[in-house]
């Protein structure tokens, strides 16, 4: 079975369907160093049948039950497991991935309740970074559902979300947060409330310090995802420092003791969230900017709105696809522009390289033919020596021979070929890349003798 378990521990669909059908659970799990009940949660993540309860046993006798196929993988389903990462809870709904411009059957199940996701989400948020009284909340967990609101504005905001989420999955499209596979990203989300128009270059360099989630929540329709963020809207609020916090100006009431001494206070203007909610639907995908929002009124709940949304995400899939695939156009040809641009400087940084190494050959053959003749003339200076001082007398030739040693010591001893075999040729130097390339060609047409 260690045959599955590849280097870098990653364990897909497939590969966990033949761990579990060929051992039992605790021994499949103890290659992991997990519990058998962990590796049932991992199996139920990827929508892997694993055998039942005395399934072994009865194999043994020959009354095992046939072993289920392993269903197909929907879109959004994880189709991996590393061991040691956070499990993700898989989403209710199994509803057949069909082509988005197919028209769809809409699902006999009704979904009510609390959805899963924020059944999982809601004690999250009471346990986060410390903010002011009515900001946004922060929580330390960023694996979440994309909702973001105030304490007081939090419960109508998850409610809302949850409703959503079942009655887009009465209809039949799965909601879940995205797999790190996908590579979905988040839209800007920006919670002012009205949005400040797009000419003044407000909105565009707008930077939120708000909270946002660590991975997109994604409703499928069909094969094509949507992205679902759901945030308390903030309106200007002018605001009173006193004793320490800030007070709306509207809420604030001079103490008695005014009448005679100013309060130490001053005022500013901020942006607080006003419990009305935005859904922002957008398109998840790298390159694509598309986005939908719905907003409720003073007078108008968003969740009357819901059919609509529903309605509205379901129109869009035509939009959304021409968008991914003019992303991808126009992602080709970025990618066609970025590689001539490379080809384009290796040429410059091979005519730069061949310039240069004739330069340095050149250079290096210059200082050889120097060298050659310092150390020639130097022997035929020696050489020129030892014939003159055969005529002297024995006494002074001997000096002269013991200086000349001396001399022969100090400058040392040299072969002229030394300095012209060390000589680098311009190819030995740097091979050019029209030569690297047919050096290739022939080796990939040599097919070698046949036996």
């Amino acid at each position: 079975m260690r045959a599955y378990l590849r280097e870098e521990n990653v364990v897909s669909r497939n590969e966990l369907y033949a761990l579990v059908w060929s051992a039992p659970m605790v021994k499949v799990a103890k290659q992991f160093e997990i519990s058998g009940s962990y590796m049932a949660r991992v199996c139920w993540n990827l929508r892997v049948p694993r055998p039942e309860r005395g399934y072994w046993a009865k194999l043994a006798v020959g009354k095992a039950s046939e072993k289920p196929p392993l269903p197909e993988a929907q879109p959004g389903d994880q189709l991996s497991w590393t061991p040691g990462e956070v499990l993700q809870s898989p989403p209710r709904s199994r509803v057949v991935a069909v082509p988005a411009h197919l028209p769809r059957e809409k699902s006999p199940r009704q979904f009510t309740g609390i959805h899963g996701l924020i059944r999982d989400a809601k004690g999250n948020y009471d346990t986060g970074y410390k903010v002011e009284e009515g900001q946004h909340l922060r929580p330390y967990k960023r694996l979440l559902v994309d909702v973001t609101a105030s304490r007081a504005g939090l419960d109508k905001a998850l409610a809302f979300a949850s409703d959503l989420f079942n009655a887009l999955e009465s209809t039949g499209h799965r909601v879940l947060i995205s797999s790190p596979a996908d590579r979905f990203t988040r839209a800007h989300i920006d919670e002012r409330e009205p949005l400040p128009k797009k000419p003044d270059g407000e909105h565009h360099y707008y930077c939120s310090r708000l909270w946002s989630p660590q991975r997109p929540t994604i409703v499928y329709v069909g094969s094509i995802a949507f992205g679902l963020a759901i945030i308390e809207m903030s309106e200007k609020v002018e605001r009173r420092y006193v004793n320490g916090r800030y007070v709306r100006e509207s809420d604030y009431k001079p103490s008695k003791a005014s009448a005679r001494f100013m309060d130490h206070s001053w005022t500013t203007t901020n942006d607080i969230p006003c419990g009305r909610l935005r859904l922002v639907v957008y398109a998840p995908h790298s390159g694509v900017s598309w986005s939908i929002l719905f907003q409720e009124g003073k007078d108008r709940a968003l969740t009357m709105d819901i059919p609509k949304i529903v309605k509205s995400i379901e129109n869009s899939v035509a939009v959304v696809v021409e968008k991914i695939r003019e992303a991808e156009r126009q992602a080709e040809i970025q990618r066609q522009q970025w590689e001539q641009r490379q080809e384009q400087w290796r040429q410059e940084e091979d005519r730069r390289r061949i310039a240069e190494s004739i330069k340095e050959s050149r250079e290096q053959l210059s200082r050889v033919i120097e060298n050659w003749a310092r150390v020639v003339s130097l022997e035929q200076f020696f050489a020129g020596v030892e014939k003159r001082i055969q005529d002297l007398p024995e006494e002074r030739r001997q000096e002269v021979l013991k200086r000349l040693t001396l001399a022969r010591d100090f400058v040392g001893t040299q072969d002229p070929l030394d300095f012209f075999r060390s000589w680098k040729t311009p190819v030995e130097r740097y091979i050019p890349l029209s030569m690297r390339q047919s050096t290739a060609s022939e080796a990939e047409g040599f097919e070698g003798p046949r036996s």
